[in-house]
Order: structure tokens, then sequence, then C-alpha cells
């Protein structure tokens, strides 16, 4: 007994030192840091907060012009998009089309003289004021300022027409010489259903001296070929490689060279090679590389917002305000 009671006595002991002490902390939570904003180019900037000014070259006009950004990304998507798109599918346009310019100031040069930009859509972005109505108005000015950034970085603001349903990386789909951006992904795009139908399946006859010409138009100077395959393949599906005979040309190389317009994409199901003429098949419009434009006209449909859209077509990336 006398042992049980010794127990006992230290027990309550214990109990008491424990229910009379420092409580215990809580654990701290860490709160989240805010975004880093990127810094606007000096060349084009007008002081914290403000709109920036861009001297635009007008490949139209053979002219320079001093114009608010936000006037020349008007421009920039209704050159772009169709102005009578979902709001959301305009904004998230709208977005890229900002991001885009700013990146471009920021890291390149305009092959026009003393010009930021141009109107010049194998330079920068398609440009037609004259196709802004209300919609591209409000999907501008809701807009106003905001920017997509990963690490306090401008992104490569990527976007094509259709990704035939599924968009591509970077190195796969432009041949991106730099490293894979950490933010381009291949995911998939609901667009199939919704893109026109000269898009969805195309077809396109080469003549051999178009072939030859493209080739030649990249530094591969032959003369003839028997055999044209498709070769490697990327992760969406897209051809990397074509070989003509033992020759691996790049793909989306001998898109660019051959006419983007015709070769509409190298997601391709199909080469045929008669001696004479190269017939290729395939699905979808564009490099494949970052945002659907079609893909985003479903996802407004569906009812995303525009950060949404542009969230599901790049990862990890921020929205952020630069100027109100």
């Amino acid at each position: 007994m006398a042992k049980i009671k010794w127990i006992l006595i230290f027990l309550i002991l214990m109990f008491i030192s424990t229910s009379c002490g420092t409580p215990a902390k809580k654990p701290v939570q860490s709160t989240k840091e805010k975004t880093t904003l990127p810094k606007i180019p000096d060349k084009i900037s007008r002081g914290y907060n403000k709109e920036p000014v861009l001297k635009v070259y007008i490949t139209q006009t053979g002219k320079i012009e001093t114009m608010p950004l936000e006037q020349y990304v008007m421009g920039t998507v209704a050159g772009e998009i169709k102005n009578d798109w979902p709001l959301e599918a305009l904004k998230a346009q709208a977005i890229l089309a900002r991001s885009y310019v700013l990146n471009f100031v920021n890291n390149e040069k305009s092959k026009y003289t003393n010009a930021d930009i141009s109107t010049d859509f194998e330079e920068a972005q398609a440009w037609n004021p004259s196709n802004i109505n209300s919609n591209i108005k409000k999907a501008v000015n809701d807009t106003r300022g905001l920017v997509a950034v990963y690490d306090g970085k401008y992104i490569e603001a990527w976007f094509h027409s259709d990704a035939a349903g599924r968009t591509a990386l970077a190195k796969e789909g432009l041949n991106y010489k730099k490293s894979e951006p950490p933010y381009t992904e291949s995911v998939k795009s609901d667009d199939i259903k919704v893109a026109p139908p000269n898009i969805r399946n195309w077809s396109y006859t080469f003549t051999k001296q178009e072939v030859l010409d493209a080739l030649n138009k990249m530094g591969i100077e032959i003369s003839d070929f028997k055999t044209v395959k498709i070769g490697a393949k990327g992760i969406s599906g897209r051809t990397v490689l074509l070989n003509f005979d033992k020759i691996p040309v790049n793909a989306p190389d001998f898109r660019i060279a051959i006419g983007s317009e015709k070769m509409k994409s190298t997601m391709l199901d199909s080469v045929k090679y008669d001696g004479n003429n190269l017939t290729i098949k395939g699905r979808g419009f564009g490099h494949g590389v970052g945002m659907s434009q079609w893909g985003a006209y479903q996802m407004a449909k569906n009812g995303a917002k525009a950060s949404d859209i542009i969230m599901h077509y790049f990862k990890n990336i921020n929205v952020v305000k630069l100027w109100k």
C-alpha cells in the first residue's frame, strides 16, 4: 500500500507542475512572400506606377510613332484574336500581349532603327487597330498594367492559334535555343472541337523545288532527295525531326522556312513524297507553345477567368499589376 501511495503522490505532483508551467507556444505560420515585381525598362519608363510609352515602327507607313503602351496592346490584341470572342479570352490575350512587349523591350532590340518595337508580326505581334471595338477596349482596360511573371521576370509570353489538343514545350515547338523555361509545360488544351475545320485538320502539297528552296534557306544545301519521313517526336506528339533521306532536319525550323501559313503546325499525321511533290497532313495551327487561343476561347466559354486561362498554360507564374 505504501508503494502505491508514493506512486499516486508522484503522479499528482507531475500533473501540478505541467499544468502550472508556461504553456507551449503555437507554431508560427509563415506568411506568403509578395511576388517580386519586374522592372520596367528604363528607355520606356515614365516612373513608378505610370504607364510606359513606346516608340513603335509602323510597317504600314514606314514611320515611328510614339504611343502609350496600352494603345499598342489594343492594336496587337485586335490583330491576334477575334474581337467578338468571350471577354475573358480577350483579357488573357491582353495580359500576354502586354507581357510580350515588356519582355521584348527588356531583352531584344528592334531591327528598325530608333524603335522600341514594331508592328511587323515577324519581329513582334500582329497589329491591326482597325479591328479595335468595345470588346477589345474593355479587355485591355480591365487588365490595364497586368503582366505575367515568373521569379520576378517577364515570361516569354508565347501563344498560338490551335494546339490540336495538347501544347508543346519550347524546345519541341519552337526549337528554342536557350534552356527550357521553368514555366512551360505540355498540357491538355480543349480546342479540338471548337477550332475551325481548316486548321483542325489540314493538308498542303509542296513542289520538290519549294522543299529544296526551304532547305537551302535553312543552310542545308542539297540538290535532290529520294525519301521524306517523320523522325523523332516530342512529348506532345509533335514532329521534332523530318528525315530527308538520311539528313535530319529540324521540323519547327523547316515549317518557318517553307511557310508557316501552309505547313500550319508540326503536329503531323503523315508525309508523302512521290518524287515530285511532298504532301504534309497535320492538325492544329501554330508552334503549340504557351496559350492556345482556341483553348482560351473554350475555357472562357466554360466560365474560366483570364488568370485561370493563363495559369493553365504556364505553370507557377503570377499575374501582377505594374501601373494604374
